[in-house]
């Protein structure tokens, strides 16, 4: 598999709280060239979570970008995206590939060196870790990890790495010159008198 080194989160709540329209902000990404994107919608009902995920499949349309849904397979399924990520209270990697298939990515999130393990014995095709950094993003966030747990969780798996939590243009390369193959970035992709766009290219720039 072909993991880019940015790997964009679309996050209903975050927009929201920011007042951002959601195509507004997929826009922007799409004309950058981001190429890997996920859409996570954690309050919305299963209806809501389709409707955002229409307007990633019409935006990013014929672009190449892959779409990955968050927690839901079965909704990954009905809306066409690539691939599914679920976390350590969600499906199994082995239940989620069952429902979406061979074809589309399973995604598995981890927080410490026994659930990288497992993860790496999964059918899973990535494993994401962290958070790496202090992030404001989620309120029941894990224990930092920190730069040397990126570079643990890379002694313990050959399966490609995605890190997240606190990632930004200024530690980005640091995170993939400890092992980590992608970077997930919501947040970061925010800066005060920029454009996402712009945000954006930087980090696809920055990661080479």
């Amino acid at each position: 598999m072909l993991l880019l080194r940015l790997y964009a989160i679309v996050d209903a709540g975050v927009l929201r709280n920011r007042g951002v329209g959601l195509r507004e902000y997929c826009a922007e990404l799409c004309t950058a060239g981001v190429g890997l994107v996920q859409w996570r919608d954690k309050t919305g009902s299963p209806q809501e979570v389709l409707g955002g995920a229409a307007v990633l499949a019409e935006v990013f349309e014929g672009t190449g970008c892959r779409l990955i849904m968050n927690d839901r397979a079965d909704l990954a399924v009905l809306a066409g995206f690539g691939g599914v990520h679920v976390g350590q209270g969600d499906l199994l990697p082995e239940d989620a590939r069952r429902v979406v298939g061979a074809d589309r990515w399973v995604g598995v999130s981890t927080h410490n060196e026994d659930q990288v393990r497992l993860a790496d014995l999964s059918c899973a095709d990535y494993v994401a870790v962290g958070p790496v950094f202090a992030t404001g993003t989620k309120v029941d966030t894990e224990p930092v990890i920190g730069l040397e747990g990126v570079r643990r969780a890379r002694a313990l798996t050959g399966k490609p790495i995605v890190a997240i939590g606190g990632i930004t243009r200024s530690n980005a390369r640091s995170v993939i010159e400890a092992g980590a193959d992608s970077v997930a970035v919501i947040s970061g992709l925010f800066a005060q008198g920029e454009s996402v766009e712009k945000v954006a290219r930087d980090f696809l720039e920055i990661l080479g």
